[in-house]
């Protein structure tokens, strides 16, 4: 499998927050976007899993995931920074919205859901829930139809060092098996996962090829 992102534009009004922006990223491969707050990380992944409309092109296998509506669901699954979840249902009734009975306990019992850890906390209602197991649920929900390409924006963003490395067991798990990963972070440690790393700023996405440190990173994303 191979996508490629060719040229997304959107603008609020006369503000342009994205141009022309491009990347390409093949099988097993995992993708870092880097980028200050407020420079269009999260507009980014909303045009490209259709949330936002915009312009251009998310091509899979050569086939335009942001015409083929149908096939773009299919293929992708998107994990944005609020958990998009029910509070006031446990999270076995949130799954059970995108799981069959069968296939959720197959998967809490020896799945997705439970390398995520999902099944220490399956009864509990998501509004009596910590921030890291509101991510990895929404995350087992994003997954349920087993995608092949995941759009995670921040997915460890203010999570203690267990429900980290949880998802990170299970996003070397997806990479392994061929699954192509694009996500936006602020933590340096994420980036030790990812082939590639992209800088979001002034509307504009470049390729990052630099030193991996902290120092490197800061100066380019403040154009020094």
């Amino acid at each position: 499998m191979y996508i490629e992102i060719k040229n997304i534009n959107k603008s609020f009004g006369k503000t342009k927050i994205l141009e022309n922006i491009c990347l390409n990223a093949e099988s097993g491969s995992c993708i870092a976007i880097l980028g200050e707050n407020g420079s269009g990380k999260s507009t980014l992944f909303s045009v490209l899993c259709g949330l936002l409309k915009g312009e251009g092109e998310f091509l899979c296998n050569g086939r335009d995931l942001m015409k083929e509506k149908k096939l773009r669901s299919k293929l992708v699954g998107f994990v944005p920074q609020e958990p998009p979840l029910i509070p006031e249902l446990t999270a076995k009734d949130n799954l059970m919205l995108w799981y069959d009975k069968k296939e959720l306990e197959k998967e809490l019992d020896c799945g997705v859901l439970k390398m995520l850890g999902i099944h220490e906390f399956y009864k509990t209602e998501v509004r009596k829930m910590s921030g890291g197991m509101k991510k990895r649920l929404a995350i087992g929900c994003a997954v349920s139809h087993k995608p092949h390409i995941l759009l995670l924006d921040e997915p460890t963003s203010a999570l203690d060092l267990l429900c980290k490395e949880k998802i990170a067991q299970y996003l070397a798990d997806f990479k392994k098996g061929g699954g192509i990963t694009v996500l936006s972070t602020h933590d340096i440690g994420e980036l030790d996962a990812c082939d590639e790393i992209y800088i979001l700023k002034n509307s504009r996405l470049f390729a990052y090829d630099k030193i991996r440190d902290t120092k490197s990173l800061i100066g380019c994303l403040k154009n020094e």
